[in-house]
Protein backbone atom coordinates (compact mmCIF):
# COMPACT_ATOMS: atom_id res chain seq x y z
CA UNK A 1 0.00 0.00 0.00
CA UNK A 2 3.06 2.12 0.80
CA UNK A 3 3.63 2.87 -3.06
CA UNK A 4 0.26 4.09 -4.03
CA UNK A 5 0.02 5.75 -0.84
CA UNK A 6 0.33 9.28 -2.09
CA UNK A 7 -2.48 8.43 -4.56
CA UNK A 8 -4.91 6.87 -2.34
CA UNK A 9 -4.76 10.08 -0.01
CA UNK A 10 -5.04 12.30 -2.95
CA UNK A 11 -8.07 11.11 -4.53
CA UNK A 12 -9.73 9.66 -1.23
CA UNK A 13 -9.63 13.35 -0.32
CA UNK A 14 -11.19 14.50 -3.07
CA UNK A 15 -14.06 12.78 -2.63
CA UNK A 16 -13.18 9.50 -5.65
CA UNK A 17 -14.80 6.11 -5.11
CA UNK A 18 -11.85 3.99 -4.47
CA UNK A 19 -11.10 0.08 -5.61
CA UNK A 20 -8.47 -1.64 -4.43
CA UNK A 21 -6.97 -4.75 -5.89
CA UNK A 22 -4.79 -7.21 -3.67
CA UNK A 23 -2.92 -10.21 -4.48
CA UNK A 24 -4.29 -12.91 -1.98
CA UNK A 25 -2.86 -15.84 -3.53
CA UNK A 26 -0.05 -16.95 -6.16
CA UNK A 27 0.75 -20.01 -7.90
CA UNK A 28 4.09 -20.47 -10.51
CA UNK A 29 5.48 -17.80 -11.49
CA UNK A 30 3.32 -14.79 -10.89
CA UNK A 31 5.01 -11.69 -11.48
CA UNK A 32 3.66 -9.84 -8.19
CA UNK A 33 4.45 -10.91 -4.58
CA UNK A 34 0.92 -11.55 -2.03
CA UNK A 35 -0.43 -8.00 -0.88
CA UNK A 36 0.58 -5.86 -4.42
CA UNK A 37 -1.68 -3.59 -5.07
CA UNK A 38 -3.53 -2.09 -7.89
CA UNK A 39 -6.15 1.39 -6.95
CA UNK A 40 -8.88 2.11 -9.41
CA UNK A 41 -11.02 5.14 -8.83
CA UNK A 42 -14.43 5.41 -10.24
CA UNK A 43 -13.42 8.17 -12.77
CA UNK A 44 -10.79 5.97 -14.35
CA UNK A 45 -7.67 6.77 -12.46
CA UNK A 46 -5.09 3.85 -11.76
CA UNK A 47 -2.25 3.39 -9.62
CA UNK A 48 -0.13 0.58 -8.73
CA UNK A 49 -0.25 -3.16 -9.80
CA UNK A 50 -0.76 -6.87 -9.35
CA UNK A 51 0.42 -8.15 -12.23
CA UNK A 52 2.97 -5.94 -14.02
CA UNK A 53 0.18 -5.08 -16.77
CA UNK A 54 -0.94 -8.21 -17.95
CA UNK A 55 -4.87 -8.81 -16.13
CA UNK A 56 -5.04 -4.95 -15.02
CA UNK A 57 -7.26 -4.04 -17.89
CA UNK A 58 -9.26 -7.04 -16.56
CA UNK A 59 -8.98 -6.18 -12.73
CA UNK A 60 -10.06 -2.42 -13.82
CA UNK A 61 -13.36 -3.63 -15.07
CA UNK A 62 -13.90 -5.73 -11.77
CA UNK A 63 -13.17 -2.89 -9.83
CA UNK A 64 -15.77 -0.98 -11.77
CA UNK A 65 -18.28 -3.55 -10.46
CA UNK A 66 -17.50 -3.61 -6.76
CA UNK A 67 -17.69 -0.31 -6.48
CA UNK A 68 -21.10 -0.09 -8.30
CA UNK A 69 -22.04 -3.22 -5.95
CA UNK A 70 -20.35 -2.47 -2.87
CA UNK A 71 -19.54 -5.61 -2.59
CA UNK A 72 -15.61 -7.12 -2.31
CA UNK A 73 -14.98 -10.04 -4.83
CA UNK A 74 -12.55 -12.32 -5.06
CA UNK A 75 -11.10 -12.69 -8.94
CA UNK A 76 -8.90 -15.82 -10.00
CA UNK A 77 -6.92 -15.01 -12.61
CA UNK A 78 -4.15 -17.35 -14.68
CA UNK A 79 -3.29 -20.07 -17.55
CA UNK A 80 -6.25 -22.26 -16.88
CA UNK A 81 -8.56 -19.47 -16.64
CA UNK A 82 -10.93 -19.07 -19.41
CA UNK A 83 -9.95 -16.05 -20.09
CA UNK A 84 -6.50 -17.16 -20.23
CA UNK A 85 -5.96 -16.10 -23.98
CA UNK A 86 -7.33 -12.39 -23.21
CA UNK A 87 -5.86 -11.57 -19.34
CA UNK A 88 -3.57 -15.38 -18.88
CA UNK A 89 -0.60 -14.84 -17.40
CA UNK A 90 2.07 -15.16 -20.10
CA UNK A 91 4.92 -16.44 -17.56
CA UNK A 92 2.71 -19.42 -17.06
CA UNK A 93 1.95 -18.31 -13.42
CA UNK A 94 -1.92 -17.82 -11.61
CA UNK A 95 -3.05 -15.33 -8.76
CA UNK A 96 -6.10 -14.26 -6.91
CA UNK A 97 -6.97 -10.83 -6.67
CA UNK A 98 -9.26 -9.76 -3.99
CA UNK A 99 -10.81 -6.97 -5.17
CA UNK A 100 -13.16 -4.46 -2.10
CA UNK A 101 -14.00 -0.85 -2.07
CA UNK A 102 -11.38 1.10 0.28
CA UNK A 103 -12.36 1.01 3.53
CA UNK A 104 -12.09 2.63 7.37
CA UNK A 105 -9.50 0.26 8.07
CA UNK A 106 -7.10 1.37 4.82
CA UNK A 107 -7.81 4.66 5.47
CA UNK A 108 -6.51 3.58 9.33
CA UNK A 109 -3.65 2.05 7.73
CA UNK A 110 -2.59 4.95 5.28
CA UNK A 111 -2.50 7.33 8.46
CA UNK A 112 -0.29 5.49 10.11
CA UNK A 113 2.26 4.01 7.62
CA UNK A 114 5.64 5.37 9.55
CA UNK A 115 4.19 2.88 12.27
CA UNK A 116 3.15 -1.18 12.50
CA UNK A 117 0.36 -2.51 12.20
CA UNK A 118 -1.78 -4.95 10.51
CA UNK A 119 -4.35 -5.05 8.18
CA UNK A 120 -7.09 -8.52 8.36
CA UNK A 121 -9.34 -9.03 5.23
CA UNK A 122 -12.62 -11.72 5.30
CA UNK A 123 -11.83 -12.98 1.53
CA UNK A 124 -16.05 -14.47 2.27
CA UNK A 125 -17.32 -11.46 3.94
CA UNK A 126 -15.22 -8.58 2.46
CA UNK A 127 -14.27 -7.23 6.22
CA UNK A 128 -11.36 -5.55 6.75
CA UNK A 129 -9.68 -4.24 10.12
CA UNK A 130 -6.82 -2.69 10.89
CA UNK A 131 -4.82 -3.41 14.23
CA UNK A 132 -1.96 -1.03 15.16
CA UNK A 133 0.72 -2.06 17.11
CA UNK A 134 4.02 -4.60 15.88
CA UNK A 135 3.16 -6.74 13.43
CA UNK A 136 3.65 -10.40 13.83
CA UNK A 137 6.99 -11.90 11.97
CA UNK A 138 6.16 -12.48 8.48
CA UNK A 139 5.04 -11.97 5.35
CA UNK A 140 1.81 -11.12 4.01
CA UNK A 141 -0.29 -14.84 4.24
CA UNK A 142 -3.69 -16.00 3.63
CA UNK A 143 -4.91 -18.39 6.17
CA UNK A 144 -8.29 -20.10 5.27
CA UNK A 145 -10.56 -17.05 4.21
CA UNK A 146 -7.93 -14.65 6.13
CA UNK A 147 -5.88 -12.70 4.74
CA UNK A 148 -2.95 -10.75 6.82
CA UNK A 149 -0.49 -8.07 6.03
CA UNK A 150 1.64 -7.23 7.95
CA UNK A 151 2.24 -3.11 7.58
CA UNK A 152 5.70 -2.16 8.80
CA UNK A 153 7.77 0.92 9.25
CA UNK A 154 9.19 2.60 5.86
CA UNK A 155 12.42 0.97 4.91
CA UNK A 156 15.23 2.76 5.93
CA UNK A 157 18.81 3.02 5.28
CA UNK A 158 20.93 3.84 7.86
CA UNK A 159 24.36 4.69 6.38
CA UNK A 160 27.65 4.85 9.19
CA UNK A 161 30.48 6.33 6.63
CA UNK A 162 30.43 9.60 4.60
CA UNK A 163 32.62 7.55 1.47
CA UNK A 164 32.74 7.35 -1.66
CA UNK A 165 30.77 4.11 -1.76
CA UNK A 166 27.82 5.99 0.16
CA UNK A 167 27.20 8.08 -3.09
CA UNK A 168 25.79 5.33 -4.97
CA UNK A 169 24.86 3.38 -2.69
CA UNK A 170 22.45 6.45 -1.20
CA UNK A 171 21.48 6.62 -4.72
CA UNK A 172 20.57 2.82 -5.54
CA UNK A 173 18.34 2.66 -1.99
CA UNK A 174 16.77 5.96 -2.82
CA UNK A 175 15.28 4.52 -6.16
CA UNK A 176 14.18 1.22 -4.47
CA UNK A 177 12.11 3.67 -2.13
CA UNK A 178 14.26 3.43 0.93
CA UNK A 179 14.85 6.61 3.63
CA UNK A 180 18.19 7.26 3.52
CA UNK A 181 20.28 8.60 6.47
CA UNK A 182 23.76 9.45 6.13
CA UNK A 183 26.11 9.90 9.26
CA UNK A 184 29.71 10.81 9.74
CA UNK A 185 31.76 12.14 12.39
CA UNK A 186 33.62 14.29 9.22
CA UNK A 187 31.86 17.38 8.52
CA UNK A 188 33.90 17.53 5.02
CA UNK A 189 32.37 14.18 4.11
CA UNK A 190 28.90 14.55 5.51
CA UNK A 191 27.21 17.12 3.30
CA UNK A 192 24.24 17.75 1.17
CA UNK A 193 26.21 18.34 -1.60
CA UNK A 194 27.55 14.73 -1.37
CA UNK A 195 24.31 13.32 -0.67
CA UNK A 196 21.79 15.37 -2.67
CA UNK A 197 19.49 12.57 -2.33
CA UNK A 198 19.38 11.66 1.27
CA UNK A 199 16.67 12.31 3.47
CA UNK A 200 18.85 13.48 6.53
CA UNK A 201 22.65 14.04 6.46
CA UNK A 202 23.91 13.48 10.04
CA UNK A 203 27.34 15.16 11.57
CA UNK A 204 27.96 13.14 14.09
CA UNK A 205 29.33 10.31 15.62
CA UNK A 206 27.77 6.92 14.39
CA UNK A 207 26.16 6.13 18.15
CA UNK A 208 25.47 9.72 18.88
CA UNK A 209 24.06 10.08 14.96
CA UNK A 210 21.93 6.69 16.26
CA UNK A 211 20.55 7.37 19.33
CA UNK A 212 17.38 9.73 17.45
CA UNK A 213 16.30 7.16 14.77
CA UNK A 214 14.10 4.67 15.05
CA UNK A 215 15.85 1.37 14.35
CA UNK A 216 13.73 -1.60 13.95
CA UNK A 217 13.63 -5.01 11.77
CA UNK A 218 12.80 -2.12 8.35
CA UNK A 219 16.18 -0.67 8.99
CA UNK A 220 19.46 -1.50 7.32
CA UNK A 221 22.49 -0.43 9.04
CA UNK A 222 25.56 -0.09 6.96
CA UNK A 223 28.93 0.91 8.66
CA UNK A 224 31.31 1.78 5.87
CA UNK A 225 34.08 3.42 8.07
CA UNK A 226 36.84 1.36 7.91
CA UNK A 227 38.65 2.49 11.32
CA UNK A 228 38.17 1.30 14.67
CA UNK A 229 37.31 4.37 16.32
CA UNK A 230 34.01 4.94 14.23
CA UNK A 231 33.47 1.42 13.68
CA UNK A 232 32.84 0.00 17.13
CA UNK A 233 30.79 2.86 18.24
CA UNK A 234 28.51 1.81 15.52
CA UNK A 235 28.47 -1.60 16.09
CA UNK A 236 27.96 -1.20 19.46
CA UNK A 237 24.71 0.99 18.82
CA UNK A 238 23.64 -1.59 16.15
CA UNK A 239 24.07 -4.39 18.07
CA UNK A 240 21.85 -2.54 20.69
CA UNK A 241 19.05 -1.93 18.38
CA UNK A 242 16.04 -4.12 16.62
CA UNK A 243 17.84 -3.63 12.96
CA UNK A 244 16.71 -6.05 10.53
CA UNK A 245 20.33 -5.68 8.62
CA UNK A 246 23.91 -4.74 10.11
CA UNK A 247 26.67 -5.01 7.82
CA UNK A 248 30.20 -3.96 8.09
CA UNK A 249 32.66 -3.41 5.21
CA UNK A 250 36.28 -4.25 5.66
CA UNK A 251 38.21 -7.86 4.85
CA UNK A 252 37.76 -11.16 7.01
CA UNK A 253 40.83 -9.97 8.71
CA UNK A 254 39.27 -6.67 9.47
CA UNK A 255 35.74 -8.22 10.56
CA UNK A 256 37.69 -11.00 12.63
CA UNK A 257 39.63 -8.29 14.80
CA UNK A 258 36.14 -5.76 14.75
CA UNK A 259 34.52 -9.64 16.18
CA UNK A 260 37.54 -10.32 18.78
CA UNK A 261 37.12 -6.55 20.37
CA UNK A 262 33.17 -7.52 20.56
CA UNK A 263 33.76 -10.19 22.36
CA UNK A 264 36.53 -9.39 24.70
CA UNK A 265 33.85 -6.76 25.55
CA UNK A 266 31.13 -9.44 26.65
CA UNK A 267 29.05 -9.61 23.10
CA UNK A 268 27.57 -13.23 22.51
CA UNK A 269 28.19 -15.07 19.06
CA UNK A 270 24.52 -14.75 18.41
CA UNK A 271 25.20 -10.87 18.70
CA UNK A 272 27.82 -10.72 16.47
CA UNK A 273 26.30 -13.38 14.24
CA UNK A 274 23.88 -10.54 13.04
CA UNK A 275 26.64 -8.76 11.57
CA UNK A 276 27.43 -9.48 7.97
CA UNK A 277 30.92 -8.84 6.73
CA UNK A 278 32.38 -8.53 4.90
CA UNK A 279 29.77 -7.15 3.67
CA UNK A 280 27.75 -7.86 0.70
CA UNK A 281 26.95 -10.22 -2.00
CA UNK A 282 29.67 -11.39 -4.55
CA UNK A 283 28.97 -10.04 -7.77
CA UNK A 284 32.72 -9.83 -9.29
CA UNK A 285 32.96 -6.14 -9.32
CA UNK A 286 35.09 -3.98 -7.41
CA UNK A 287 34.10 -0.37 -8.58
CA UNK A 288 32.05 2.14 -6.54
CA UNK A 289 28.55 1.42 -8.33
CA UNK A 290 29.32 -2.08 -8.11
CA UNK A 291 30.63 -2.46 -4.56
CA UNK A 292 27.40 -0.32 -3.60
CA UNK A 293 25.03 -2.79 -5.93
CA UNK A 294 26.46 -5.69 -4.17
CA UNK A 295 25.50 -4.20 -0.86
CA UNK A 296 22.58 -3.16 -1.70
CA UNK A 297 21.36 -6.74 -3.19
CA UNK A 298 22.88 -7.94 0.20
CA UNK A 299 20.29 -5.93 2.05
CA UNK A 300 16.99 -6.89 -0.13
CA UNK A 301 18.20 -10.36 0.35
CA UNK A 302 18.33 -10.72 4.12
CA UNK A 303 15.29 -8.29 4.14
CA UNK A 304 13.16 -11.51 2.01
CA UNK A 305 15.26 -14.39 3.98
CA UNK A 306 16.61 -15.25 0.37
CA UNK A 307 19.62 -17.41 -0.20
CA UNK A 308 20.89 -15.08 -2.88
CA UNK A 309 22.10 -16.89 -6.30
CA UNK A 310 21.50 -17.52 -10.12
CA UNK A 311 17.37 -18.16 -10.93
CA UNK A 312 18.76 -20.21 -13.76
CA UNK A 313 20.26 -22.43 -10.95
CA UNK A 314 17.04 -23.18 -8.98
Amino acid sequence: MRDIATELREWDGAGEQIALATVVETWGSSPRPLASKFAVTASGKMAGSVSNGCIEGAVFEEAQKVLKSGEGKLCAFGVADDLAFDVGLACGGHIEVFVQPLSDAHRSALAALDDEGELRTNLQTGATEYLSGPAAPGDPRREGDMFIEPVLSPAHLVIVGAIHIAIPLHRIAKVMGYRVTVIDARSQFATKDRFPDADAVVVAWPDDGMKGLKLNRSTALVILTHDPKFDLPALRAALASKAGYIGAIGSRKTNANRFEKLREEGYAAGDLARVHGPIGLDLGGRSAEETALAIMAEVVATAHGAAAGYMSAR
